[in-house]
């Protein structure tokens, strides 16, 4: 049963097996690092579809069903559906999922989204509340820039700052029993808000939610980060990642340095992929994990890793306001399946 430890984290001592999960991109995805990671990427970013937000809802869509495939289970056996998108009211999500008939409940916590549905949906798992859980996210680079900053008919520059919303979708299949990796705890962080007002710095606003999130976890489990094969962000790029390793050592004495990977680092090259400070967006972090992430942690090659997900609490109305972009980072912790420890 699951326990809470400290101030902020929970245990799930049975641990919950992770059996089935996908990554689906566009070309952008497919041309980067991780792009023979992916389930599939479709050849161009539309999908196929009319508009950038009916292409964001058949990329989660896919993914959803491609996991159900690696699951080797039909949609009928999953007994819930946690997900969520950056769109307003999920659209990206409802459109895409509303023919599965699955019972569904839609969350938000912006880029954070994955580790927060992963983690709400161990926690219903090894409660016992359902048996089979999914968990997803997507994210699509020309709907959430038409939605918090700019059409792209306007053509407006990007500064060195920004980030690129990633154009992709992850899901993961959650049972109690069954095999492959485990989700043995669980973090729920708190709003850090340091009066960052910059809609192209997300790196910077978020940075503030993973250092004290991490350092929560830590201090809860008692450990140290020596414990673990990779402290994993998502998604922070290069600014929020620089931001994060020196708050982390001077407000806590933490130091990260070593085994600290962040999402938006990982899914693409900056030196040829022009997305200046790193990827971003909830399919960023959400296709990273359920591809190379879990990928490594079936192989064995990683067997412990703290994934902490980043979101920045803003909308296209709040930044109009000139209103401060709050920061909010989930966590859990991944592990092989014979990790018990």
């Amino acid at each position: 049963m699951a326990q809470r430890i400290g101030t902020q984290t929970i245990l799930l001592p049975q641990g919950v097996a992770i059996i089935g999960s996908a990554a689906v991109g566009t070309p952008k995805e497919a041309q980067g690092p991780l792009g023979q990671e992916f389930t599939y990427c479709f050849p161009d970013a539309t999908a196929g579809e009319s508009t950038w937000e009916k292409a964001e809802s058949t990329l989660h869509k896919e993914a959803i069903n491609r996991a159900l495939q690696d699951a080797a289970i039909p949609p009928e056996q999953v007994q819930l559906l946690l997900a969520g998108d950056l769109l307003n009211q999920c659209i990206g999500t409802t459109f895409g999922i509303r023919d599965l008939q699955i019972p569904f409940a839609g969350m938000y916590g912006a880029c954070s989204t994955m580790a927060l549905t992963l983690a709400m949906g161990a926690i219903l798992t090894e409660c016992g509340v359902v048996q089979t859980t999914l968990a997803s996210t997507s994210s699509h680079f020309c709907s959430a820039e038409k939605q918090f900053r700019m059409p792209l008919e306007y053509g407006g520059q990007r500064p060195p700052t920004a980030q690129w919303t990633a154009s992709a979708a992850g899901a993961a299949v959650l049972a109690a029993q069954g095999e492959g990796p485990r989700i043995r705890a669980a973090i729920f962080g708190k709003i850090m808000d340091y009066g960052i007002k910059d809609a192209n710095n997300m790196g910077a606003a978020m940075a503030p939610a993973a250092c004290d999130t991490i350092a929560a976890f830590l201090r809860d489990t008692k450990t140290s980060p020596q414990d673990y094969d990779m402290i994993l962000t998502g998604d922070l790029g290069s600014v929020g990642s620089t931001l994060l390793v020196e708050l982390l050592q001077k407000e806590h004495g933490i130091d990260i340095r070593t085994i600290h990977a962040d999402c938006g680092l990982m899914l693409y090259d900056p030196q040829t992929q022009d997305v200046h400070a790193g990827g971003s967006g909830c399919g960023c972090s959400g296709s990273v994990v359920c591809s190379y992430i879990l990928r490594r942690l079936r192989e064995k090659s990683l067997r412990r890793v703290l994934f902490v997900g980043t979101g920045a609490l803003l909308s296209g109305v709040s930044s109009l306001q000139g209103e401060s972009v709050p920061g909010i980072a989930h966590g859990v912790l991944l592990t092989s399946e014979e990790d018990d420890s």
